[in-house]
């Protein structure tokens, strides 16, 4: 036997080991293209006892939400409408959310605050196995009073607990994620805090569009030059966003009323207010009048019965009022004024008359309808209005706090609970084959290469 003949059977052997591996290991994915995050929402209470400490018999403050934040739960804050962008491949997760939140406490002789800290836009980032949360904070320093404003100050390092948010689902979803101040981030909160002090934990939902859409968006049809209505003062179309108010909300859904809400009638629920639709009126050099279409029902134990339709609103002289037909027990009428509000700032571009956030106050019938729970004068949300005088003129949107994970579409891209262990690789749908068998495959071709050098090793001895 030629004595090179090993050396072939050796390479014979190798090829082919390395063709079966080749045949048998799943490919190394191509790398997934970015898709675009669109609605969503962020629910965070920034720190329990800090809340308790504003609200307490110390600070004696409050807080104050805004930009469409909600409170949700037991001390959480919901922030809406989140924007990004997803990278499946990777795991590279972005999204920013609407909203913010404002603390005051200490109030000052001169009408201000001592402490005064606001807290909005929060983004949360991860990249690999780290996740940063950053907001835009507006904060009054201890002692100097020096007011600073900072855009997305990276506040609070997110432990991901081992999730592998690689994935394709069309949701990612985190829970409970633990938060940690970083250093400055307790800069930013005014010094009441120092670096590596835990945070309350962090809780998203954010939709991802498939990637299809993703890469290849619809066209946006071109719109038609702008058209009059018929009357220069009509309205084409309008909205009035009011969430009635938000520890009425709370007290609903709480434990002693127990209750919930119904919207009908095309009103719409954008989780911190109401939207009252389809407006119809006039406006004209800023005198509105306008009605619209919803209503929205509070029921709940302890006699809570509570119905709000056909919302009416005027403007004249910077004044707003908010109309409501009512079914209670203490009061059903029809057209009874609840709330007035500020109503200098109407702005007007572009076929749009716009109002936002404006401070409402409770009227003395408005009282009545609410049992005698608030006096009148109590604040109540601030009211948001819209009304479009050309037919092209587009009224803000709504909140958009996503699509709501149910336990039959579990969450794809990340695990819903944060484990403290590594999440191990699985096959992939396509029939990817598993690590064990792979290197049970490569073992049995090793064994097989040297079962042959063997033989003939034992061959040329005996020649």
């Amino acid at each position: 036997m030629s004595p090179s003949l090993p050396r072939r059977l050796y390479g014979v052997l190798a090829v082919l080991c390395l063709a079966v591996l080749g045949a048998l290991l799943p490919a190394p994915d191509a790398h997934a293209a970015t898709r675009t995050v669109q609605g969503g929402r962020l629910d965070w209470g920034v720190k329990s006892s800090f809340q308790s400490y504003v609200t307490g018999p110390v600070a004696q403050g409050s807080y104050s939400l805004t930009g469409g934040a909600a409170t949700v739960g037991t001390g959480s804050f919901r922030f809406h409408s989140a924007t990004g962008t997803y990278d499946g491949g990777t795991g590279a997760f972005t999204a920013s959310f609407a909203g913010g939140v404002r603390f005051l406490g200490h109030q000052e002789d001169s009408g201000g605050h001592q402490l005064d800290l606001t807290l909005s836009r929060p983004t949360v980032r991860v990249s690999g196995s780290a996740g940063t949360l950053y907001v835009d904070v507006t904060s009054k320093a201890k002692g100097t009073g020096t007011v600073t404003t900072s855009r997305q100050v990276p506040f609070a390092s997110l432990s991901l607990g081992g999730i592998d948010m690689r994935g394709g689902g069309d949701t990612v979803v985190l829970n409970n994620l633990p938060a940690t101040l970083t250093a400055q981030g307790a800069t930013s909160f005014a010094g009441y805090y120092t670096a590596g002090t835990a945070l309350d934990p962090v809780s998203l939902s954010a939709d991802v569009q498939p990637a299809a859409a993703a890469e290849s968006p619809t066209p946006t049809a071109s719109k038609s030059p702008s058209k009059k209505a018929p009357s220069s003062d009509a309205i084409e179309d309008g909205a009035v966003d009011w969430g009635v108010r938000r520890t009425f909300r709370e007290y609903v859904t709480g434990d002693i009323a127990q209750g919930a809400w119904t919207l009908t009638s095309g009103a719409q629920d954008g989780g911190a207010l109401f939207r009252f639709p389809k407006g119809e009126g006039t406006y004209r050099k800023g005198e509105l009048t306008a009605r619209f279409r919803g209503a929205v029902h509070f029921t709940g134990e302890q006699g809570l019965d509570l119905e709000l339709s056909d919302v009416r609103v005027t403007v004249e002289d910077g004044r707003g009022t908010l109309y409501a037909d009512v079914a209670a027990p203490d009061l059903t009428a029809a057209e009874v004024p609840l709330i007035t509000f500020t109503a200098k700032d109407l702005k007007t571009a572009h076929g749009l008359v716009t109002l936002t956030e404006a401070p409402a106050k409770l009227t003395a019938r408005g009282a009545k309808a609410f049992g005698g729970m608030y006096r009148a004068g109590t604040d109540m949300d601030p009211v948001s209005l819209a009304v479009a005088t050309t037919r092209d003129a587009e009224l803000p949107a709504l909140p958009d706090l996503g699509s709501s994970p149910t336990a039959s579409e579990p969450p794809k891209a990340a695990s819903p609970e944060p484990s403290t262990e590594p999440v191990a690789s699985t096959p992939d749908d396509d029939g990817g084959v598993p690590v064990a068998l792979s290197l049970g495959v490569a073992a049995g071709c090793l064994l097989l290469v040297a079962a042959a050098l063997a033989v003939v090793t034992a061959r040329r001895r005996r020649n």
